[in-house]
């Protein structure tokens, strides 16, 4: 059963804060649909920081969980305010993890995370809408009702409720899927190749598209380079447009894998043209290097150009 937020006091009382509302300078804020990269940044590590900070990611979570000893954990929470004050001056998106509202923790890295002004609460393990439903009165307790919700779904039973999850707060903008704690609850075997999450990913998926939030594929969670290329490229074929990270070295090659390069894009409007003319011509499709492109392929690559449109919007904007 899930604890009675009136009960545990999850507000004010509880976690002995106040929050203020404060005036806070116009920022640029990538949309999330537009957020490929969601680096997890361990809470307690101001070098962490640093190199999260130069990454290039398009979103920084900080871990106040995992990541973070728990004997580390009033230190992280201290640091959240400087560090997403340094964040947002540089237009990066920014969120904490904490852990569910259930555990000692929870209610104090919920307060933090709002205090700090964190654009996302991500909460981990989640298995049930109730939980959700639970942290979107406890943020509204504590004063913020526009921060998004990112549940992290890390369990075989959390990935039967998915669409639930979803739907039991507005303020849920996009969900995450986990890799090791799923494979764990499974007993599935690790390999580099994934085979062992395949279908994970692929319900999930489809639960996130269906629900109407950005999916954010697992972590890759071995060291080299090439295999998150590869995990990213496999990601994206399935249609994945964000996916999670735990190494600042993997950001370049996430957002290059979910970027479309010059190439795709060359063929999108190659294709798209095709097709108009042929549309124009009355026929009802074209047939392009062996494939013959109908209706759904065409708006494919329309999308594809447009996302390509608009991350090259976003990231000059941040740039400027």
């Amino acid at each position: 059963m899930m604890p009675n937020i009136a009960n545990r006091q999850i507000s004010v009382n509880l976690v002995k804060v106040e929050i203020m509302t404060q005036s806070t300078p116009e920022r640029l804020r990538r949309p999330t649909s537009l957020c490929r990269s969601w680096l997890f940044v361990a809470g307690a590590e101001p070098d962490a920081h640093a190199r999260a900070l130069e990454s290039g990611a398009d979103v920084l979570l900080v871990d106040l969980e995992d990541f973070t000893p728990a004997a580390r954990r009033n230190e992280a929470r201290d640091l959240l305010t400087e560090f997403f004050a340094t964040a947002k001056a540089r237009d990066i998106v920014v969120g904490a993890r904490i852990s569910p509202l259930e555990t000692e923790d929870g209610p104090r890295d919920l307060a933090a995370a709002v205090i700090a002004q964190a654009d996302i609460v991500a909460m981990s393990k989640v298995a049930t809408a109730q939980q959700v439903k639970t942290l979107g009165m406890a943020v509204s307790a504590l004063g913020n009702k526009s921060v998004e919700l990112l549940p992290n779904v890390e369990s075989a039973r959390g990935l039967l409720n998915t669409a639930e999850i979803i739907a039991a707060d507005p303020r849920v903008t996009a969900c995450l899927v986990a890799s090791e704690d799923m494979a764990a609850d499974l007993g599935a075997e690790r390999g580099q190749d994934g085979l062992e999450l395949q279908y994970v990913r692929q319900k999930f998926l489809v639960q996130c598209v269906a629900s109407g939030v950005l999916a954010i594929d697992c972590p890759y969670t071995w060291s080299d380079v090439d295999g998150v290329s590869r995990d990213t490229d496999y990601a994206r074929r399935l249609g994945y447009r964000a996916k999670s990270i735990i190494s600042s070295s993997h950001v370049s090659a996430v957002n290059a894998g979910l970027t479309p390069d010059g190439e795709a894009i060359s063929k999108a409007r190659e294709l798209v043209d095709a097709y108009e003319h042929a549309r124009e011509a009355g026929k009802p499709g074209v047939e392009i290097a062996g494939i013959h492109v109908e209706m759904p392929i065409y708006m494919n690559a329309k999308r594809l150009i447009e996302r390509a449109q608009a991350l090259s919007e976003a990231d000059r904007a941040e740039n400027l």
